[in-house]
């Protein structure tokens, strides 16, 4: 499999953009600011639904237009397939294959598998947990069925519930002027359902007359917050399984750039920690992982789970999870926002036993983010059978020359590899690629928009 052509339509820097890959390696070489980042990032959109580089698709859309697009044309055997994907500045990612149906995000994201070496790497070792979990999620998107749908339903639920939660808190602000009454656990919404609390505390029961806002917020919280718990344990429970599947490929490839008396691993440390502290039951009965068996026939869409007999482990997940979220609604109340939950979800990066981000050498952490992304490329082509793009934005200036041969040797090796640097002259030797000067690119952009910009003038002028 190998991109034969890109297409970009107001993405980013560019108005309008082709390019011809061809397979092996393919070289973008131009000075900084010409938009080559921006040429392959399209390219890991339209594969994984999102970039390493911005958290929503707005900064992807060239300023002063409504929408982007994303075309590739991928030859698998000599089968060519087009896949374009639109992205909006408001609204919901679309897209298409074969110019067919309009689609969801979730019907692409995977098909054209890709993985990017990019300067920013260092951050999945260095940086906020919020680095990592993006890692996470890009990569989980390519290889776990489902993965990026969950994803999104969990995203969604949590706006909801937020939403909710502020509305309470201002609601709240009045009722105390005129109440004197504090926030507390008694305020949870407390009918019936994944809250896990009684059925018989109403609205009424807490002092709120009937059909008073307040009481229409809690309910709908309860309904959010069964939702929320729901997704959140499928989502928490995939993560499990994509480190899984990385954890032995990584550990073994450090090994092979640093060393053998050096061990690495990665540990997920979940928000939700209650799935694992109730043991890893993944809902199937033949033990093989993979998404949490919800079943709608068997329990009310309202996230209402007071029929269930809480025997067993997802029973005792959610309810474990329903009473921490009565410890904790206060706050939540107090900061308008959901203080637990996979958003807050972090992976562990250790080396030697340490904390990595606190202990590694600015070397080793370099060492530690090229093994994950090898070991991501590694188990995409395990699982799917072919070779992800392999995408080196930049990278070969960040690197000292023992790490730069270890890239050259990887990328050697791939069936197609999209490289950018700012000088032909910094290709690393032994690398014999299809060069493409991106300036050449932006001058034929700029002369199309001149002679469209003439033929509106005279156009005009004809008019008058």
């Amino acid at each position: 499999m190998f991109v034969s052509r890109l297409a970009l339509d107001d993405f980013r820097s560019w108005q309008q953009m082709v390019i011809d890959f061809v397979p092996g390696l393919n070289l973008l070489f131009g000075a900084n600011g010409l938009g080559k980042t921006n040429i392959v990032e399209a390219l890991e959109v339209l594969s994984t639904g999102g970039s390493h580089r911005t958290s929503s698709s707005a900064p992807l859309v060239r300023a002063g237009a409504r929408k982007a697009t994303v075309r590739a044309n991928v030859d698998d055997d000599g089968s060519v397939t087009t896949y374009e994907v639109s992205i909006p500045v408001r609204g919901a990612n679309r897209a298409r294959i074969n110019s067919g149906k309009s689609l969801y995000m979730r019907d692409v994201v995977g098909r054209v598998p890709t993985v990017v070496f990019a300067p920013e790497d260092q951050r999945l070792i260095a940086a906020e947990p919020a680095a990592r979990r993006g890692f996470v999620n890009q990569s989980a998107s390519q290889l776990i069925l489902g993965y990026y749908d969950v994803l999104q339903r969990f995203n969604q639920t949590g706006r909801q519930r937020a939403a909710l939660l502020k509305q309470i808190q201002q609601q709240r602000v009045g009722s105390d002027a005129r109440m004197g009454s504090d926030v507390s656990a008694a305020s949870f919404p407390t009918s019936a359902g994944s809250s896990g609390l009684s059925s018989a505390d109403t609205p009424t029961d807490i002092g709120l007359p009937a059909y008073d806002p307040m009481a229409a917020a809690l309910s709908g919280l309860e309904v959010w917050t069964g939702q929320f718990i729901e997704a959140g344990v499928e989502l928490t429970r995939l993560r499990q399984r994509f480190i899984d599947m990385l954890n032995g490929p990584f550990a073994r490839i450090y090994r092979e750039l640093a060393g053998p008396r050096h061990h690495a691993e990665l540990v997920y440390a979940p928000s939700f920690d209650e799935v694992t502290a109730y043991g890893d039951h993944d809902g199937h009965e033949d033990g093989e992982g993979g998404l949490l068996a919800y079943d709608p026939q068997s329990q009310r869409g309202d996230g209402d789970c007071s029929d269930l007999v809480t025997d067993s482990p997802d029973d005792q997940i959610r309810m474990a999870i329903s009473r921490h979220f009565q410890r904790i609604y206060p706050g939540e109340v107090a900061q308008a926002r959901n203080l637990i939950g996979p958003h807050r979800d972090d992976v562990i990066v250790r080396l030697n036993g340490m904390n990595a981000r606190d202990y590694a050498s600015n070397g080793e952490m370099w060492t530690l983010a090229l093994a994950m992304k090898m070991a991501l490329f590694e188990v995409i082509k395990a699982e799917r059978g072919d070779d992800p793009i392999l995408i080196l934005d930049d990278v070969f200036a960040q690197l000292d020359e023992s790490r730069r041969r270890q890239i050259v040797d990887f990328a050697s090796r791939q069936s197609q590899v999209l490289i950018t640097m700012a000088a032909e002259s910094d290709m690393p030797q032994g690398l014999d690629a299809h060069r493409i000067d991106v300036a050449d690119i932006v001058a034929a952009q700029d002369a199309q928009e001149d002679q469209y910009a003439q033929e509106v003038q005279e156009s005009q002028e004809a008019q008058a």
